[in-house]
């Protein structure tokens, strides 16, 4: 960054961030709610600085919070009717991880409620715009993340990615988004989407930058049982050799994928190639299944956890509740957007008598045969490169009533939330339109430190740095 100290101090960087959250909000809606306290921590750390105190790595640098992570400061609505005027009693593990380290939040950024959807226009508060295009979305559901990283308003952001609402967003919105392997991070203080492929991650404009915000945030969390012990720090997990063997699936390649998408991976291929990197060529068959499983496992998981929206303990609850039966029925009825609804239908029937076995036993045979094609596809190569989805960003509408249509979007990055690997989303150029396209590179479990230096290599960069300084400055609304 620079971080804050004798050459830029907390408050200006905090108070850069804020005019610009304030001057995008109108055309772009980026951020549920904007934090203007955020100028008191700035001065509490410049103050410490003053007094030669520890302040962190991430000494004044502002950051914005995806609205589905606790936080006390501000309501916790994600982005939905039903959580309207909920102020958390906790703080997410990854918030008090990075807020230890002097970052400061400057407000939550809108996404599909509940994290449900591929375009941020799912929210109760409506749609976050493109940062390249008012009239196209600007993906989801981690939209508003994207676009405040893309717009430089903040160096970083955080997400959470479901089956791809990190690395779409990142996609279409041309920044770098990480979804690491599942339980690197905890996930205690995050509204619950799907509880087994739920995944903590990152948005930024360098690569590089990724590093020290996994050093920070990775680690076992004894409020999360699914949390990993902490692999990452100190170890490039095996990756050291300048050549890889990448590999490329053929089925992704296909008449589906915009054309424009085709010749960006192409064209990466041919730098790869290259710089002396081996292309490997692979079939797998089972990935075809996986947009129907995601589709059966995660909407299951999803009545699970919406369960607890009734409208007794917490949130909004219907004005017309003569009875409980009424308050449960109309305060649902009322406080979930229609996306919410779907999904909760369809996985109270995949889980209901008489279907369990037709689909969702099924759904998680077919999750243990992808695991089994991404395991296989690691003997043979380091990583794997493939696009993010099908198209760039479409427009504004164009899909909302073609549920269908909307989950396609994700058929290249939900696999790997099923399989519970790593990937980042890097930006490689534009469409003729001037839209930004992006690829994922993919690795196997626990690589996540040798994926962020084969990004930043891949992605221009000079090689992540040794120590665990990050080197942000905002010159020109840049990092």
């Amino acid at each position: 960054m620079k971080i804050a100290g004798k050459d830029q101090s907390a408050v200006e960087l905090v108070k850069t961030a804020l005019e610009k959250a304030h001057e995008y909000q109108k055309d772009y809606h980026v951020f549920t709610w904007i934090n203007d306290a955020a100028l008191k921590r700035a001065v509490e750390i410049d103050e410490k600085i003053v007094r030669g105190e520890e302040v962190g790595r991430l000494a004044g640098v502002p950051y914005a919070l995806k609205d589905n992570f606790l936080s006390r400061d501000g309501e916790t609505t994600a982005s939905a009717h039903i959580l309207e005027g909920f102020n958390s009693p906790i703080t997410a593990t990854a918030v008090q991880k990075l807020e230890a380290e002097g970052a400061i939040m400057i407000g939550r950024t809108n996404l599909d409620a509940f994290a449900h959807g591929s375009s941020t226009e799912n929210s109760y508060y409506g749609p976050t715009k493109n940062s390249k295009d008012l009239e196209r979305v600007a993906g989801g559901s981690s939209g508003g993340s994207a676009v405040a990283v893309a717009l430089g308003i903040v160096p970083f952001a955080t997400g959470t990615d479901t089956g791809g609402s990190i690395r779409q967003p990142a996609s279409l919105n041309g920044v770098f988004g990480l979804k690491p392997t599942y339980g690197t991070i905890s996930r205690y203080g995050v509204v619950a989407m799907a509880s087994s492929t739920d995944c903590i991650g990152f948005f930024t404009r360098k690569a590089s930058d990724l590093d020290l915000l996994m050093e920070i945030c990775a680690g076992q969390d004894p409020k999360d049982l699914t949390s990993l012990p902490d692999y990452y720090k100190g170890s490039s997990n095996g990756f050291d050799d300048p050549v890889k063997k990448i590999g490329i699936i053929r089925d992704f390649d296909n008449e589906a994928v915009a054309p424009e998408i085709r010749q960006a991976l192409r064209e990466k291929v041919d730098e790869l190639k290259a710089a002396g990197h081996e292309i490997i060529e692979l079939d797998m068959p089972a990935l075809k299944h996986a947009l129907a499983a995601y589709y059966i496992i995660v909407p299951a998981e999803i009545s699970s956890n919406l369960s607890r929206h009734d409208g007794i303990r917490y949130g909004f609850r219907s004005e017309d509740a003569g009875d409980l039966s009424r308050i449960y029925q109309n305060t649902r009825s009322e406080g979930f957007m229609p996306e919410n609804k779907r999904r909760i239908m369809i996985g109270n029937f995949v889980l209901s008598s008489g279907f369990y076995d037709a689909y969702y036993l099924k759904a998680a045979k077919a999750r243990t045969l992808i695991i089994k094609e991404y395991e296989k596809a690691f003997e043979q190569c380091d990583f794997l490169l493939t696009p993010v989805g099908p198209s760039p960003a479409f427009k504004l509408g164009e899909k909302t009533h073609d549920p269908v249509a909307m989950y396609l979007e994700d058929v290249m990055s939900v696999p790997l939330n099923l399989a519970g690997v790593p990937g980042i989303s890097i930006p490689v150029g534009k469409t003729e339109a001037g839209l930004d396209i992006g690829l994922q590179l993919v690795g196997p479990r626990r690589s996540d430190r040798g994926l962020i230096r084969f990004a930043t290599q891949i992605a221009g960069e000079v090689q992540v740095r040794e120590d665990d300084s990050l080197d942000i400055n905002f010159e020109n609304g840049e990092l």
